[in-house]
């Protein structure tokens, strides 16, 4: 009868590695989600668990599964306030530098991170554990380090690295935690219970069987428990007092007509176009409050998820003619005219042309857009400006005139762990100071620009950025 239980528990084991592996590839393949690398190492971990399974004897030794760690990393991964993936179930390295005392007088070299990504606009390490609370101990024994060691050896560990460092650890407990060691991690680490809308089960796959009866694979997290550590890290929580900003924080109602009416009158002087007034109109032009910003997280200045960083392709695709109706225009000139005015980038265009006739990118940032609140570093202003003055037609001038006002523009002020990535060739200091202004700000950054994404996930630093096709001034 063991041998029977023994059999069917490792059947049922197997069936759960192959849902895991199903849902491993349908996570979303935008680099702003989850990198390719990611989602290799996670099928890596499922197959090579499926394989252990496959190829256990059927003794009656007790069998140890690895996949409920997994099915809990990928209902993580499936969340939506989750993004940035940059690395799963993967070690982070401790610097030489880091003292004996750091280390808490042990001698481990690196720190297991289930999670490395952002969560609400901030950079996040999450620790999964799915074992049972009864056997989750607080101080180490013969069967395991225990919890207290572990979490000092990862917030050591946060210590010793700039470009990956996160703003909190959190800790994802799936099966529960006993509530005298939760005492223990708010009174030695400062944990607290924090509240995410996680679903309640996560539905794996579904069945028929032979008697037309649906069996489902279901797992329920009804009793996980999520706590937050914060990591000390005053230089990036605290607000540059350098922001050139005032205190107000909304629109008022004279201020939403004076827009309407600007937009309204560029409009019947110029071809603004309908879809570009919609998106500005859809803005705030909340002013940035900085009241109490010497002690304030650039983040929580603004209301959360209110900002968007634009980099220069942004305001370009906003302004574009080939966003604002110039499609048709542009198909009707002649091929030699086209190649004589685009030279080399004249495939490129026609290329956007086509993009946009099949899904118009105004849609797309319009539901990105809406009710937020746009800032520009000083950087990006200079240079969108030199290049609608440069190649930049009439209306795509006006169009950038009228967006500027509605954005904030604030100092070049890249965030410390931005800075502290080497400057390549892919990792361009200019790339690094746009990008890691929105960092700064906790706000996703939005860009065309996924050369520079991927470069910074290959380095394993979580990014939050959302990205948009690419459209070209066109003289419009």
């Amino acid at each position: 009868m063991k041998r029977v239980e023994r059999n069917a528990e490792v059947e049922l084991a197997k069936q759960r590695c192959r849902c895991v592996i199903d849902r491993i590839q349908e996570l979303p393949a935008a680099s702003t989600i989850i990198t390719d690398s990611c989602r290799r190492t996670l099928l890596k971990l499922a197959h090579a668990e499926l394989s252990f399974l496959s190829r256990s004897s059927p003794s009656s030794a007790p069998l140890s599964f690895n996949i409920g760690h997994l099915e809990a990393v990928l209902y993580i991964l499936q969340q939506p306030f989750i993004t940035g993936v940059s690395r799963v179930c993967k070690s982070v390295p401790l610097l030489p530098s880091i003292t004996r005392e750091q280390r808490h007088g042990c001698s481990f070299k690196d720190v297991h991170v289930d999670v490395v990504c952002t969560l609400n606009r901030k950079p996040v390490w999450i620790i999964v554990s799915d074992r049972n609370p009864k056997y989750l101990s607080w101080q180490s024994c013969h069967r395991s380090k225990g919890l207290k060691l572990r979490i000092q050896e990862v917030l050591a560990a946060t210590q010793s690295t700039l470009t990956l460092r996160p703003s909190s650890v959190i800790l994802f407990f799936a099966n529960g935690l006993a509530s005298h060691i939760q005492k223990k991690l708010h009174d030695d680490f400062g944990a607290s219970e924090i509240e995410l809308e996680f679903s309640v089960f996560n539905f794996d796959t579904f069945e028929e069987s032979e008697d037309d009866w649906i069996n489902v694979l279901a797992r329920s997290y009804r009793e996980a428990c999520v706590l937050d550590i914060r990591v000390s890290d005053s230089k990036d929580a605290i607000l540059s007092s350098k922001s050139n900003v005032n205190d107000s924080t909304t629109d008022t109602a004279a201020e939403k007509v004076e827009k309407q009416l600007q937009l309204s009158e560029g409009n019947a002087e110029r071809n603004l176009g309908n879809s570009f007034c919609s998106i500005v109109l859809g803005m705030e032009l909340s002013p940035l409050n900085v009241k109490n910003s010497e002690s304030a997280e650039p983040g929580n200045v603004l209301g959360e998820g209110n900002l968007v960083n634009f980099d220069t392709t942004a305001l370009i695709a906003l302004v574009s003619g080939i966003s604002n109706g110039g499609t048709e225009k542009l198909l009707a000139t002649p091929d030699n005219e086209l190649r004589q005015r685009f030279k080399g980038n004249t495939e490129f265009v026609i290329g956007q042309v086509m993009s946009e006739i099949q899904n118009p990118i105004h849609v797309e940032l319009g539901r990105v857009l809406h009710g937020k609140k746009g800032i520009i570093c000083e950087s990006v202003h200079l240079e969108f400006k030199e290049l609608v003055l440069m190649c930049g037609g009439p209306n795509e001038k006006l169009r950038a005139d009228k967006l500027i006002n509605c954005l904030r523009v604030v100092p070049d002020s890249p965030s410390e762990r931005m800075m502290g990535l080497p400057t390549t060739r892919k990792l361009a200091l200019k790339n690094k100071v746009v990008f890691g202004t929105g960092d700064y700000w906790r706000a996703p950054t939005l860009t065309a620009n996924m050369a520079f994404v991927r470069a910074v996930s290959q380095t394993g630093m979580s990014l939050y950025t959302i990205e948009h096709r690419p459209r070209a001034l066109i003289g419009d």
